[in-house]
């Protein structure tokens, strides 16, 4: 099961204040992106027991294997490669829909982001042959404990 992963409002909340520990690895990494430590370093482990193949659907490109993996313990994960494309048509799927969906090429996957809408939804379910769970986080808090109750409960159904 494929389980593709956005940072930005995802990963990294727009609304907190709150820093976690500091990163004492072989890297500043607070150095390298200022809002690093925003991020829960706890969510690698989390996201780890899901049981899935974690993908980064983040426009971080590398950098997330650079700054953010090592944060959450995370070793490097695929990354998604994004077309240059147009913006869709307003009130279409986001740009990151139709890539995501080649990528899993008819395997089931679960896509945690903040920017996921019904236009999202409806265009999976039209165009993707296997089960698919689009879960918006709100970025304001990013990725909770129940998102991710949302997604253990998806995956066991």
């Amino acid at each position: 099961m494929l389980l593709f992963l956005d940072i930005d409002g995802t990963l990294l909340p727009f609304g907190s204040p709150r820093p976690y520990p500091v990163y004492d690895g072989p890297v500043a990494l607070s150095a390298v992106h200022p809002l690093l430590n925003r991020i829960d370093p706890a969510l690698g482990p989390r996201l780890l027991a899901l049981g899935c193949e974690l993908v980064w659907a983040t426009t971080w490109l590398d950098d997330a294997n650079v700054c953010a993996a090592p944060w959450l313990g995370l070793s490097a994960l695929p990354v998604i490669d994004w077309p240059d494309e147009e913006e869709p048509p307003r009130g279409g799927p986001h740009w990151k829909t139709r890539p995501l969906v080649a990528r899993a090429a008819g395997r089931p996957f679960v896509w945690l982001d903040d920017e996921i809408t019904g236009a999202d939804r409806t265009w999976v379910s039209a165009h993707h042959p296997a089960p698919a769970l689009l879960h918006r986080v709100d970025p304001r808090d990013g990725l909770t404990d129940a998102d991710l109750a949302v997604v253990r409960e998806w995956l066991g159904a």
